[in-house]
């Protein structure tokens, strides 16, 4: 285990000792956080994944001034969650299962199982089966590559510029 991998790890045992609830297969990409203040207000359902700098956030400071109290809400994410690059979860939401959040999307409202949500605040844009269906065509006369084409597959310089080479022609590709 590299040590990236354990001060996740680290940060991921730290919240559920201190309440989060997170099912099987949780991966908790690079500079992504739980709510640290409040993790216990935070459930993650199974086979879920919080991509780089995801921010999921179960309390709001801004009425701190005006109020004197801080506003709290329960943030409940499903099933078979993809949360993209740099969204961000405010409290009191609750995302469905089976929902591909895009990247920089605020996600301010609850989300419906089956779809896949983008903007700020998010939307649905599509449902989870078109979205499906969208890039199994696109895969299916795209180029594939296996896990040997990755970091953690030890990527060779030949095998980068091919793929470099490759992507230049066709636009986008797919790895397993």
């Amino acid at each position: 285990m590299g040590f990236r991998k354990f001060v996740t790890n680290m940060k991921i045992k730290k919240w559920k000792k201190a309440g989060l609830v997170v099912g099987k297969s949780f991966q908790l990409e690079k500079g992504s956080s739980v709510d640290p203040s409040f993790p216990w207000l935070v459930t993650i359902g199974d086979h879920v994944t919080l991509a780089p700098n995801v921010q999921v956030l179960s309390h709001d400071g801004s009425t701190k001034n005006q109020l004197g109290y801080t506003r709290i809400g329960l943030v409940k994410i499903g099933n078979n969650v993809f949360v993209g690059t740099n969204s961000v979860i405010l409290p009191n939401v609750t995302i469905g299962d089976n929902v591909v959040v895009a990247a920089g999307s605020i996600v301010s409202r609850d989300v419906p199982d089956n779809c896949v949500v983008a903007g700020s605040p998010a939307k649905v844009i599509r449902t989870i089966d078109s979205f499906t269906e969208k890039n199994k065509a696109i895969m299916d006369s795209s180029v594939k590559y296996d896990f040997s084409y990755t970091k953690y597959g030890n990527v060779t310089k030949k095998k980068k510029k091919e793929m470099i080479e490759k992507l230049s022609e066709v636009g986008i590709g797919f790895i397993e």
